[in-house]
């Protein structure tokens, strides 16, 4: 199989590697990068347990090539921690107990990033809709939803005002 060369940003570092063609991204990140976060689901796109973020979007890696990410930003869990410190989505899942069995957890965490990036304001069916195609086996929507809310309250009240 023929090997391509891709350079790309992943969780804030330069990366070369060479790739075979036709591979994809959840296999470069896992077989190849040791980064298992980015779990490997249904591998048709459907359960959303291998969201990744490439330049601020989420995106399913098992259905995208990795010599197709070539100068592109991605982001995976392991890159939302700063020095040790989880991000306050990671954070919320555990303390809200949002994780359950955990297998949805990395992709349910990397859309929530996306909308509140874009929309530090969701209603509770923004959030439903900005995870949909994320499946959860535990039936454990609720909590999730709840400390995607919590974040985004945190964000708007950073210092406690509303107690």
């Amino acid at each position: 199989m023929t090997k391509v060369a891709v350079e790309f940003t992943l969780n804030a570092r330069e990366q070369n590697e060479f790739v075979e063609s036709g591979s994809t991204l959840l296999a470069m990140l896992r077989d190849r990068l040791d980064l298992y976060a980015t779990k490997a689901g249904c591998h048709q796109g459907t359960c959303g347990a291998c969201t990744v973020i490439i330049d601020g979007e989420p995106h399913l890696s098992c259905l995208t090539l990795a010599e197709r990410c070539e100068g592109r930003e991605i982001t995976t869990l392991e890159g939302l921690s700063l020095d040790g410190a989880l991000h306050p989505l990671q954070q919320a899942f555990m303390d809200g107990f949002a994780a359950q069995c955990g297998f949805c957890t990395p992709g349910m965490i990397l859309a929530a990033k996306c909308l509140l990036d874009r929309n530090p304001e969701p209603t509770r069916a923004e959030i439903a809709d900005a995870i949909s195609g994320n499946i959860c086996r535990c039936t454990g929507y609720e909590p999730i939803i709840a400390a995607i809310l919590s974040v985004a309250e945190r964000m708007r009240d950073p210092v406690g005002k509303r107690a």
